[in-house]
C-alpha cells in the first residue's frame, strides 16, 4: 500500500515563488503521510498565454527548478512529479516535460508530452516540441508502478493504454486543464474513464483558477474518486493498493478480454 497526494496550485510566472508553493504543498502532503506527490503541469512556469515567453523562461533539467525539485524530494523523503518547460539545446521550441524526483535527490522517470495541446483555440505546437513515442516512462515505489501522462494526453485513450501495458498501475497526471464550456465536465469524465478502462488508479493534478479547471482528483481502478479537489489551492491524499488493482481486474477483466492492440500511428 503507498499514500500518494495530488498538489493543486496556479503557478504564475516567478518561478521562485512557485518552487516555494511546491514546497509548501509537499510539505503538507508529507506530514499527511503521503509517499508520492503530484503536482500540476506548467508548475514551474504559467504566462497568460502559450507564447515565446514559455521558451525564454524555460531550463535545462540540471537547472536550478529542476534542481529545487530533487532537494524538496530530498528534504521530505517523497517522490514529487512535476511539470517543466524544459529548454532543448539548439531549438526555438521546448519539451512540456513532466519529472518524477526520487527521496534520494536524483531523477527517477522523465516524460515529454507526445500530444501538444493545438485546441479550443490554443497552439501549444507554436513553442512546444512533441516528445519522442519512446517506451513510457515508469518508477516505483514500494509494490507498485506509477506512470506519467500529461493533461491533453487525457482525451488520447491509447496513451494511457501503453502505459499500462507497461506496466503501471498508477497513473500520474499533472495537468493546466483550461476553463471553458465543458471544459470541467470532460475533465472530470475523462479522469475516470481512464481508470474504470484499465482498471488502475489515476491521480490527476490540475491547476487551480486561473490557469486550470481545478478539481484535482485520485480515483481508483473502479473509477470511484477517493480524494478530491474543488476550486481550492492545497492537497488531497488517498491510500492505493495491488490488493484493490487485483480486486477490480478479477471483477473487470477488460485488459485480459480486449481484442486489439495499440500500435504507432
Amino acid at each position: 500500500m503507498v499514500e500518494i497526494a495530488v498538489a493543486q496550485f496556479c503557478s504564475g510566472t516567478d518561478k521562485h515563488e512557485n518552487l516555494a508553493a511546491v514546497r509548501n504543498l509537499v510539505g503538507e502532503a508529507a506530514a499527511r503521510g503521503a509517499q508520492v506527490v503530484i503536482a500540476p503541469e506548467y508548475a514551474m512556469y504559467t504566462g497568460a498565454r502559450v507564447d515565446e515567453q514559455l521558451v525564454t523562461s524555460a531550463e535545462p533539467l540540471d537547472g536550478p527548478f529542476v534542481t529545487g525539485i530533487l532537494g524538496i524530494a530530498s528534504e521530505f523523503g517523497v517522490h514529487v512529479v512535476v511539470g517543466v518547460n524544459e529548454s532543448l539545446p539548439g531549438d526555438d521550441h521546448v519539451s512540456n516535460t513532466l519529472v518524477a524526483a526520487a527521496p534520494d535527490g536524483t531523477i527517477a522517470a522523465v516524460y515529454r508530452k507526445i500530444h501538444l495541446y493545438d485546441a479550443f483555440g490554443y497552439r501549444e505546437s507554436d513553442v512546444i516540441r512533441a516528445g519522442e513515442i519512446t517506451a513510457p516512462a515508469t518508477f516505483t515505489v514500494d509494490d507498485l508502478t506509477f506512470g506519467m501522462q500529461t493533461c491533453y494526453d487525457l482525451r488520447f485513450p491509447e496513451v494511457t493504454r501503453r502505459i499500462v501495458d507497461a506496466g503501471a498501475e498508477v497513473l500520474a497526471l499533472p495537468a493546466q486543464w483550461v476553463p471553458g464550456p465543458l471544459k470541467e465536465d470532460h475533465w472530470t469524465t475523462l479522469v475516470r474513464a481512464r481508470a474504470i478502462e484499465n482498471t488502475m488508479y489515476v491521480a490527476a493534478a490540475d491547476q487551480s483558477a486561473r490557469g486550470g479547471s481545478g478539481n484535482s482528483m485520485i480515483v481508483d481502478p473502479m473509477g470511484v474518486v477517493l480524494a478530491s479537489l474543488g476550486e481550492q489551492v492545497g492537497t488531497a491524499r488517498a491510500e492505493v493498493s495491488a490488493a484493490r488493482i487485483a480486486e477490480a481486474r478479477a471483477k473487470n477483466p477488460a485488459l485480459d478480454l480486449r481484442r486489439f492492440d495499440v500500435v504507432e500511428r
